[in-house]
Parts: structure tokens; C-alpha cells; sequence
């Protein structure tokens, strides 16, 4: 193990830096349990940020006012920052002002373009939060951007590894870190070579962690969350969850591909590399066990149950009724790609190919306009998609009961179907 195996790397989401009060009880965890030792935080942008950028650009493309809007979240930050006792700070200043000239460029952009100033717009969330963490923490505040590299796949960045190992390890020493103050930096964000900001996915963070500690080969990543560790289930839709108090990485990356919200799902496979364990840990009881993922063998587990919302179910047909023959699944796939409409889930019979992804209309549309020419096609939006890793009989009866099932897929280990949900539509 190299030398810096000491280090660890902490992640701390959205609820767990939302208000003052909440980066003050972060500021406890670092003290208590995150010290001594070097130390790198991740910060993910404060509450509901991200959304509020997001409806910022969508105002300022769309040629609306958005003053009050701004202002309201300029406000947020300052509010938090002076409850915190940081003084007023050109830097926050400055940034806001970086926000403000890229929603004014946004009324111009083409929707071709709007992925890349996406990208410029929403990373401002985490450089706010991140500002104001470092600042409360006197840690040092490090730009991830220039660091972090990736190409240019506005939205979802592909990193290169070699590229960003390198920076950071320079960036990084492990001397500064033993010697130095904590370091603060940005979830989510990473850099082109031409200094374009990119993100690397929704709730990208978790990735960033998992980057940090592959590259620095740290000691263990933990990520602080607003539950008692890894769960079977979603608390705020299933009462009854039960927490795995160890799990391996090859479980967690199964459960994260099928949509469980703890872990990104590309968090997972740097740190197996490597052999870096990743705890799940709660910020309202940092004493609590938590969940360890790790090299491990376990067990038969209890059953998790994932849902996820706002899905579309889209069925291909060959106009002349032909079989749906593996040249045409090659289209199909291929378009899909082309649009970056992933699979939740897939069956084919003789004559049609159905697909389940998350409902993204722009996309949706540009799938439509490239295949309808080739096959009759059919969509369903507004279903919900359920999974059932390590059902038994009590398990599928639970989720299936009363559900009108439009398609189902059974594996050994995994149980999944599509169901109505609510607002649904035809196409």
C-alpha cells in the first residue's frame, strides 16, 4: 500500500450542509472523528441548490426574468455564511457575479449547446457551499475543476484517469496533507484540457470521492448521509428498512446499477480496485456502526427494494412486421447510445423490442425522429420501476399486489417489473 494509506477522504451531500446548523454539526464530525490524520472533505452543493440552478437556467434560456430568483439564492448563501460568523468575502462575491454573466449568456445558447452551459451553470452550487465550508473549517478550499479532467460529454464527463491521477497527486502531496489544514473540494465537477467546467452525473459526488481516494490511494472513504447506513430500501417510501451492517462491493454495485439512491453507481468499482473500503455513515449519530462495504463474503441478504419514478416504456416494431432480428437491435442500440438514453431494463419477443428508461423528453424526442422512419413505435410515460434484489415469495407478493404489471423480468437473484404510476401518458 503506498504510503499515504493514512489518508481518509470524507463526502458530505446536500442535507448535510443545507444550513448553518447543519455545517456546524459537520465541523463536530471533522473535529471528533475525522482528525488527527490527513484528511480531504468532499462538499456537494447546500439543499436544494442544484434544483434551484436548474430552474435558473431553464428561466434565463427561455428568455424570463430570473432577478428574484437570484437574488433569493445569492441571499441563501450569504444568510448561512453570516449565521457562521465568516465575514462578508469577495470570493463569494466573485463567484456570484460568474454565475450572473453565465445565465446572462444562457438566453443565447442553442438547445444543441445547452448541455455544455448546463455544465457552467450548476456547478456553481458547489463551489458556493464549498467556499463557505472551507472558510467555516479554516481548511484549505481547492478547486477541483482543473484537477478532475474529463472530455467534453456535457452532463455525465468521462474522466481520464492518467490525466487526473497525475494532478492530483501533484496538487495533493502527501506532505501538505499530514502537515496541513483539512482540504475542502467540489463534488460532481471536473474539468476539460480546454478549462470548460463539466459535471460527471446527478448525485456525482459519491464519484468524486471515490476518484480522490483511487488516485491518492487512500486509507477509506466515508460519505455521511441523513440515514443509519446502507438500507434495504428507501425510509421515506418503505417503514420497515433493515440495515446491512456489512456488504460487498459486487452487492453495492448491483444495488446502485439498479437505482438504489445511497451510492452513485460508479463509486463502487475505483474503490474494489484498490481495495479501499467505503462506510455509509449517518451526521445525526456519527457514533452509530453504519454500513461497511468491503471485500467481504456474507450470507443470503434480506431482500432491497428499489423504485424508480418518472420512467418511460418504449416498444419497437419492424413496419413489416418481420422478426426483430439482431441487425436491428445494432440500430436500436446504437440511437439509444447516440441520445444517451440508458436501459433500466429490456425484453424482446419475435416481433418487437421494448426498453425502459428515465423519462428525459428532449431525448425521448430525438429518439422518436431518428427510429420512426425504420419501426412503429410505442411509449408509455409516467411508470415506476421496481426491483426486488434476493426476492423470495413474501417479498414479491408485497410489491406486486394490486399492481398492473406492463412487463416483468425475473433472474435467480433479481425481480423487476414496470408498473402505472401517476400522470401517465401515451405515445
Amino acid at each position: 500500500m503506498h504510503e499515504s494509506a493514512q489518508l481518509k477522504v470524507y463526502k458530505f451531500g446536500g442535507a448535510s450542509v443545507k444550513d448553518a446548523a447543519a455545517i456546524r454539526n459537520l465541523g463536530r464530525i471533522v473535529a471528533e472523528h475525522g482528525r488527527p490524520g490527513p484528511l480531504v472533505i468532499v462538499v456537494s452543493a447546500m439543499g436544494k441548490t442544484t434544483n434551484a440552478l436548474e430552474a435558473l437556467l431553464q428561466l434565463a434560456h427561455a428568455g424570463q426574468p430570473y432577478a428574484a430568483e437570484l437574488a433569493e439564492l445569492r441571499d441563501f448563501h450569504a444568510n448561512v455564511a453570516a449565521e457562521l460568523d465568516l465575514p462578508a468575502d469577495e470570493l463569494l462575491d466573485e463567484l456570484l457575479a460568474g454565475l450572473q454573466t453565465q445565465l446572462t449568456a444562457a438566453a443565447t445558447v442553442s438547445e444543441a449547446d445547452l448541455d455544455r452551459h448546463y455544465d457552467q451553470v450548476v456547478s456553481f452550487g458547489e463551489l458556493l457551499a464549498t467556499h463557505i465550508v472551507a472558510a467555516f473549517l479554516r481548511a484549505r478550499w481547492l478547486d477541483c475543476r482543473p484537477l478532475i479532467r474529463t472530455d467534453e460529454t456535457w452532463r455525465e464527463g468521462r474522466l481520464d484517469w492518467v490525466a487526473t491521477e497525475a494532478a492530483l497527486r501533484a496538487a495533493l502531496p502527501l506532505e501538505d496533507l499530514v502537515q496541513g489544514p483539512p482540504v475542502v473540494t467540489q463534488g460532481f465537477v471536473g474539468g476539460t484540457a480546454s478549462g470548460l467546467t463539466t459535471t460527471l452525473g446527478r448525485e456525482g459526488s459519491d464519484f468524486t470521492a471515490a476518484i480522490l481516494a483511487y488516485c491518492l490511494e487512500a486509507e477509506s472513504v466515508t460519505i455521511w448521509k441523513d440515514v443509519a447506513g446502507l438500507l434495504n430500501a428507501d425510509p421515506k417510501i418503505f417503514a420497515d428498512t433493515v440495515r446491512y451492517p456489512e456488504i460487498s462491493y459486487q452487492e453495492t454495485i448491483e444495488m446502485a446499477y439498479y437505482g438504489a439512491s445511497v451510492i452513485h453507481p460508479k463509486t463502487i468499482k475505483p474503490l474494489a480496485v484498490r481495495g479501499i473500503p467505503l462506510l455509509v455513515k449517518s451526521f445525526l449519530d456519527p457514533t452509530a456502526e453504519g454500513t461497511r462495504i468491503h471485500d467481504c463474503r456474507h450470507g443470503l441478504l434480506v431482500p432491497a427494494f428499489i423504485r424508480k419514478t418518472d420512467q418511460c416504456l418504449v416498444s419497437f416494431e419492424s413496419k413489416e412486421l418481420d422478426f426483430i432480428s439482431e441487425e436491428n437491435l445494432e440500430v436500436i442500440f446504437g440511437v439509444l447510445a447516440q441520445v444517451r438514453l440508458k436501459i433500466r431494463l429490456m425484453q424482446n419477443s419475435a416481433i418487437s423490442f421494448s426498453v425502459c428508461t428515465d423519462f428525459l423528453p428532449a431525448r425521448l424526442e430525438q429518439l422518436l425522429a431518428r427510429l420512426r422512419d425504420q419501426f412503429t413505435i410505442h411509449y408509455n410515460t409516467g411508470l415506476e420501476l421496481y426491483t426486488i434484489k434476493n426476492y423470495d415469495a413474501p417479498s414479491l407478493q408485497r410489491l406486486t399486489a394490486g399492481r398492473e404489471l406492463l412487463l416483468e423480468q425475473r433472474t435467480r437473484q433479481t425481480f423487476q417489473f414496470v408498473c402505472r404510476g401517476a400522470g401517465e401518458m401515451e405515445g
